[in-house]
């Protein structure tokens, strides 16, 4: 879901000159600037290093849910799959800029009780030593979708019923609710532009995403 209000955002922003999506099946979007590679092995993308090179930013989106899981096999799909993908485009990218969605209430220590914070805490540390220009954290909470999006998307089609959560919650706790066109903008605005910590908090992501829309 993330990804794709991204991409939206990317593909319509004046600031993005070209864009290159890497998953697993179509991204189902076409444009100009608009280049798509299918890969199946994320684990590995060691064979695509020659049509990697030449970006400004990297907004890695690819997440999954700790329920259901181990530590180990949400290490395994969390930090290993990020990492391994980070160091290669570390090394043939030294001036891009690394933007992580990771999640709300993350663990920095790595020491909390709570298992999937603690392996994502251990994944914004390591990537922030990875030699990049810049890494930014983005711990979103909850993140509000916008229309035109593919309704292909499971989430979309529950959100049909549950977006007048969101308008209560924004009332509620307005802190913990950002949208995605919010968080898009400020993904932007922060390769861009910059900004002052690394690890970036709800009210930063919409401090830059405010300066991003009025752009």
């Amino acid at each position: 879901m993330v990804g794709e209000g991204v991409l939206y955002e990317c593909l319509q922003s004046l600031e993005v000159e070209k864009v290159l999506v890497i998953s697993r099946k179509p991204c189902g979007y076409t444009n100009p600037k608009l280049t798509e590679i299918i890969h199946s092995d994320f684990y590995d993308v060691s064979p695509l290093s020659d049509r990697l090179t030449g970006y400004n930013a990297c907004y890695f989106c690819l997440g999954v849910t700790s329920l259901g899981k181990n530590e180990a096999d949400y290490t395994q799909l969390t930090y290993t799959l990020t990492l391994n993908f980070a160091t290669i485009l570390s090394k043939l990218n030294p001036d891009m800029t690394f933007c992580y969605i990771s999640g709300a209430s993350t663990d920095s220590t790595e020491k909390g009780r709570t298992m999937w914070a603690r392996v994502k805490g251990k994944t914004e540390n390591d990537l922030m030593k990875l030699p990049f220009k810049k890494v930014y954290n983005f711990r979103p909470g909850g993140i509000e979708p916008f229309l035109p999006l593919k309704p292909s998307q499971t989430f979309y089609n529950t959100y049909k019923y549950t977006k007048w959560l969101f308008s209560i919650m924004k009332v509620i706790t307005p802190h913990y609710i950002i949208t995605l066109k919010e968080l898009a903008a400020a993904m932007i605005n922060v390769s861009v532009t910059g900004y002052s910590k690394n690890i970036l908090e709800m009210d930063d992501m919409k401090i830059l995403a405010k300066d991003q829309l009025k752009k």
